[in-house]
Parts: C-alpha cells; structure tokens; sequence
C-alpha cells in the first residue's frame, strides 16, 4: 500500500496506539525478577501518589488555608490597630505577645525587601499571599524560609515598616512532613519485602535454568526442587525428564558396548584367517576392506556414544593438542601449534582429544601445511581455530559439511576410508560443552574450523 493510500485511510491516527505498546515492551524490564518488582511496586506507588495528593489536596491544603487565614487577620488587627494610634505600639505589641504570640517591632525609615527567597513548598506561600492579599491594603512581603520556627511578615507603614514574626504553626499545618515520612517508611519496607519474596522464588527458576544448562552440557548437578508451587512441579518434572534421559543413555551405552564386541569378535576372526591365508593381490584387497570396515564401525559407534560417561576435568589445551597433531605429523602434513602452556579449558579429555583428532586429521587428508592456534575467547573460555591450505568447502555448503554421513567429495575430495562423521562429531563434541564449532575462510585458502568452549 502506498503512503498516499495508507494516510487516505486516515490510519496514521492509529499510530500512537500501535506505538505505545511497543515502546513500553522496549523498555519494560527483561527479567522476570525486573517484571515482578515492576507488577508488585508500580500499584503501590500510584497508591502512595494518590493518598499523598489526596491528603495534601483535601486536608493539608484546607487547615493551611484557614491557618493562614487566620493568622493574616490577626495581622491585619495590629497593623490597623497602629495606623489608628501609632503612640500605642508599646501597649499594642505587649497584648499581640501576649494573646497571639506575635513579635511586632517598628523598623523606621526603612522599605520592603525587593526579592522573596525561594520555598520549596509553594502551596504555603500562596496561601499566605492570598491571605495576606485579601486582609491587608497595605503593601506587604513575608518570608516563610529564613527562619526555622517562625514566619517574617513586614507591612509598609507611614513610619517605615512593621515587621510581625509570627510562629511556623500559626502559618501552616507542621505535621504533614510526619504524614509523609510515615508513607515513604511504608513504602520503604513494603519495597523490602517484596524484593526479598520476589528474589526468593526468581532464584528457583534460576536453579532450574542453570540445572538445564549443565545437563544439557552433560553435568550431572544436584538439584532439589524449591519454591512455589508451579516452580517445584516444574522443577520436578525436570528431574523426571533427566532420569529419563539418563537410563536411556545408559541402556543404549550397554547396547553399543554388546554390538562393539559382536562385531569385533567375527572381524577378528577374519583378520586371523587372512594372516595365515597364502599372499595374493586379491588377499590384500580383502585386508584392506576389512581395515575399512573396522574403521567405519568405530566411527559410527563413537557418534552413537556421543559424550557419554565422561567426567568433565580442567586440562591444558596445548598438550592434547600436540598430541593429536602427532597423527597429522606422521600423515605427511606440516602441524604448527600456536598456544599458550597456561590455557586451560573444562572437557571431557577423551571427547575433546577424539573431536580435534577428526578436525585435525580432516585437514590433514586434503592439506600439507595445518596450523592449530588455541587462545582466550572474546567473551571467555577457549577458542580453537584449525587452518589448511588445501581446497576447502564452498561458503554455502558449511551448514550441509555437519550433516552425518555427508561426504562432500566435489568440494574435499576425501579420503575413502571416511564416512562423513568427522565435522558432526566434533560439533557434536563443542554443543555437549555448551560451545559450537563453525566453518569459515581460511588465510591460508584452504578452510578454517573453529571451536569455542564456554569457560
């Protein structure tokens, strides 16, 4: 639809309303302990807003009102008390002591201040304007911030200024500050305990989450369920689903272990037999299938295994390394190792050293020249990055080089005794440690592998 139509429907008005509700999930909290403290003290500060504005419109503005009001007829009976007999200020000023208490002095010759000092209570002072405003015709300036206790009030007299200091309580209600204090200590602990109960069972979630992760890693972890409700029935049916995994894990390690040694057992057979047959080109040919097929079966049985059993340890990356580039060595390859002797990663060692065993020998079947650099992440842990010079892979067929049992032969021509499980072993080595493993261009114009472990 063009701009023209979209503005003809008139449903630019509908903008705002499509807005809001965006900009508001933008900035809303991203945590669920950030919304819940949101959900629970949003409510309650509106709540104390209206009360306080409430009792400060109805109440604390109504007794001030009539305070100031009073007080300024008081005033306004001395000031015409004076201007009616000026020789009796002393008699005047005694009885305003006395009966009001109000302090009255004449300060002769003198003129009204020309500033007012700032208050940070605006409604006292407009209520003493207006008060004042209305008893008095005289011109007038009060100050209701200098002094602590008391209230200045000068009226411009014919003899020069009267100048009456009349106490704060006369001017206006004092204890609406213990009102507030009272609503913001309130609010103080209900904030408290809220955030207290509100952490409480957000850190039950997390514990789930972070239970989940490590066994998603292969951690086994100690988790009891705790919590609310809905959190423990969660919770538990986590445990559940773990246990699940676990004795499906187990029973099919058994099942792995029964088919290694099944099929071992015959090829072994076959191996003694070929050995003591009479030499023959054709006598080769069956020991090299044979070797192929051995080699086939231990790849697939490593994928099925995947990660299974294996306690997680903290080692030095550059050992095991050099130990798989050995391989690569004796294949003919030249193997640089770039890596600090004090990097360490948490693996699972046999996982690891078979997944870059295959990264390795990968490169080495189609490349001369390897180079493996291992260093700190740019976020932490470990990275690996594994180049050659040989043909490499097209960009678009990285994702499709993962795939089991995926040769690509165009692009890598690879070594016949491969079945395609080199790349997806290692990935699937990477993933169980909560990392990755990705394919890019290599400097050296071969391709480049790199592993990132988590620390």
């Amino acid at each position: 639809m063009t701009p023209k139509a979209f503005a003809k429907r008139g449903w630019f008005r509908f903008w705002p309303k499509l807005l809001l509700p965006l900009a508001i999930k933008r900035r809303a909290p991203s945590s669920l302990f950030g919304r819940s403290l949101l959900i629970i003290i949003l409510p309650v500060c509106i709540m104390q807003i209206a009360v306080t504005w409430a009792f400060f419109d109805a109440h604390w503005r109504t007794v001030t009102s009539r305070l100031s009001d009073g007080l300024a007829g008081d005033v306004a009976w001395v000031v015409d008390d004076y201007k009616a007999d000026p020789a009796s200020l002393g008699r005047i000023a005694d009885r305003a002591e006395r009966s009001l208490d109000l302090s009255i002095v004449l300060q002769e010759g003198r003129d009204l201040p020309s500033r007012r000092r700032f208050s940070l209570f605006l409604p006292i002072d407009q209520s003493m304007q207006q008060a004042l405003s209305d008893r008095l015709g005289d011109p007038f300036w009060f100050d209701t911030t200098r002094y602590p206790a008391y209230v200045d009030i000068r009226v411009k007299v014919k003899e020069g200024v009267l100048r009456i200091l009349a106490p704060r309580d006369r001017a206006f209600a004092t204890n609406g500050h213990i009102f507030v204090m009272w609503l913001v200590g309130a609010t103080i602990i209900l904030t408290s305990i809220a955030v207290l109960f509100i952490r409480n069972q957000v850190r039950a979630i997390e514990r789930l989450a972070e239970a989940a992760e490590a066994f998603g890693r292969g951690v086994d972890v100690d988790f009891k369920p705790y919590g609310a409700r809905e959190v423990r029935q969660a919770a538990q049916a986590f445990i559940d689903m773990k246990d699940r995994l676990q004795r499906h894990i187990e029973q099919r390690t058994i099942l792995l272990a029964s088919v290694s040694h099944d099929l071992r057992t015959p090829l072994t057979r076959l191996k003694l037999e070929l050995a003591l047959a009479e030499p023959s080109s054709r006598l080769e040919e069956m020991k090299r299938d044979l070797a192929e097929m051995e080699h086939m079966i231990d790849e697939y049985l490593a994928f099925a295994r995947g990660l299974g059993g294996e306690a997680v340890e903290t080692v030095a990356v550059r050992g095991l390394i050099e130990e798989v580039s050995e391989g690569a060595k004796r294949a003919g390859a030249v193997v640089t190792v770039k890596a600090g002797p004090e990097l360490l990663a948490k693996v699972r060692p046999s996982a690891f050293k078979r997944a870059m065993a295959n990264l390795v020998m990968n490169a080495a079947a189609h490349a001369d020249r390897i180079e493996v650099q291992a260093r700190p992440g740019p976020g932490g842990g470990v990275e690996i990055v594994v180049d050659d010079n040989g043909p490499g892979i097209p960009p678009d067929r990285y994702e499709e080089a993962f795939r089991p049992f995926n040769r690509l032969d165009e692009a890598r021509n690879q070594n016949e005794k491969g079945v395609g499980l080199g790349l997806a072993l290692a990935r699937d080595m990477a993933r169980g440690h909560g990392g990755d493993v990705t394919l890019h261009r290599s400097p050296l114009g071969g391709l480049r592998a790199v592993v990132r472990l988590p620390g």
